[in-house]
């Protein structure tokens, strides 16, 4: 698929006190181990397990469907895709997956989207796709170091000039959103939590 804009991004859209809100919201909730496709079914992972997932990614997670929150974002997501031009069919999010990375913590390179639909006929998203992927950066650049977002745009990983850094996000409040195929990581937090908030976005598949 070729795109004439890989990412679309809004500086400071949220002001500071809502993410902050967000924030203290979902830090009373209880967190799990973020996890990969290959594990997300698995009640409990065994040090095997756990040892393969740290090899892709290693964060902790909230999960959250509180409408509030929806309301803010979705404005967003159909601003920026239409803006960027990719004008994707979609109508409705899964929930929303509240990050943590901490010290040491990382997502190393993956897409959010995958070979086939969901398979599941008694839910929503039966027979959709990921379509529109975002991230809005809840805690500041300041408060953090490393965690740099970064987008893959190449074929093949043998250069280094098509790795994009995502700086224009690094104020609080900033929201990216991209299409959902697109290989992305954040880089290990090396001083400081970073939070955010990441949502993905559903439709038919493309025809």
């Amino acid at each position: 698929m070729n795109l004439q804009n890989y990412y679309y991004y809004f500086q400071s859209a949220l002001p500071a006190r809502l993410c902050d809100d967000i924030i203290k919201y979902a830090l009373k909730k209880e967190e799990t181990v973020g996890t990969t496709g290959e594990f997300d079914k698995i009640k409990k992972l065994n040090k095997e397990q756990v040892k393969r997932l740290k090899e892709t990614r290693h964060s902790d997670v909230v999960w959250l469907n509180e409408l509030w929150i929806y309301k803010e974002l979705h404005p967003y997501i159909h601003e920026a895709n239409r803006a960027a031009g990719w004008n994707f069919d979609w109508d409705n999010s899964e929930s929303l997956q509240f990050t943590k990375y901490k010290l040491n913590q990382y997502y190393d390179w993956h897409c959010d989207s995958w070979g086939k639909p969901y398979n599941r006929p008694d839910q929503i998203d039966h027979g959709k796709i990921r379509k529109l992927s975002m991230t809005c950066q809840l805690t500041d650049g300041s408060e953090y170091e490393g965690g740099e977002l970064e987008f893959d745009f190449r074929a093949s990983k043998t250069k280094k000039d098509d790795i994009v850094q995502v700086k224009e996000i690094l104020p609080k409040g900033s929201i990216v959103v991209f299409p959902s195929h697109l290989w992305h990581r954040v880089k290990p937090v090396t001083k400081g939590t970073r939070y955010s908030l990441v949502m993905w976005n559903l439709g038919y598949p493309f025809k």
